[in-house]
């Protein structure tokens, strides 16, 4: 029973719907996770000690008994606390906040390429200006290979290698400017 405050006359606690709801929704975000491979779960901030019955899950293939692995994985879930849950659904969703910046992530990486590959070492040096940790004679043979890649129309490996270079280090000072406002 609920109980309701005695000064107030409102109710304490949710009400059995709230409770039920919240249930099936952790019980729907189990039947997402365990849906994923074990690539796609590993990008996710699932805590340690959920991996396992996630695992269980996913190995087991009859039906009454993925269902009963699945109410225990949700129930599992359910002793987590609400921000880690938040956390994993908006990794999960397309549109969360995380697709979203990983997405602009990809789009400064792809820019300061093409940046790079059409203005050499004026951008070269932009960069490194804004970056001063990254690798300058690296930065400059890959933006040197690439253009002579794509001149002649070779497979773009340096192209590929450039943009994880700039990942890494866009990702990087990411990073740093996080844990600096933290």
């Amino acid at each position: 029973m609920r109980g309701r405050d005695e000064e107030t006359g409102e109710f304490l606690g949710p009400s059995r719907t709230q409770q039920r709801q919240a249930a099936l929704d952790v019980l729907a975000l189990s039947h997402q996770l365990a849906a994923l491979s074990a690539a796609q779960l590993d990008k996710l901030p699932i805590p340690e000690g959920l991996r396992p019955h996630i695992a269980d899950t996913q190995r087991i293939t009859s039906p009454i008994a993925r269902k009963r692995q699945m109410a225990f994985l949700a129930k599992q879930m359910r002793r987590e606390d609400d921000a880690t849950l938040d956390a994993i659904r908006d990794a999960l969703d397309a549109g969360g906040e995380a697709s979203r910046r990983e997405t602009a992530m990809l789009h400064r990486v792809e820019s300061w390429r093409e940046r790079l590959l059409a203005d050499g070492d004026a951008a070269l040096a932009e960069l490194l200006a804004e970056h001063p940790n990254a690798d300058r004679q690296r930065l400059r043979q890959l933006v040197r290979n690439a253009g002579e890649e794509r001149a002649k129309n070779k497979p773009p490996h340096s192209y590929r290698e450039l943009f994880r270079e700039l990942r890494e280090l866009l990702a990087q000072a990411s990073d740093e400017g996080s844990a600096e406002l933290e």
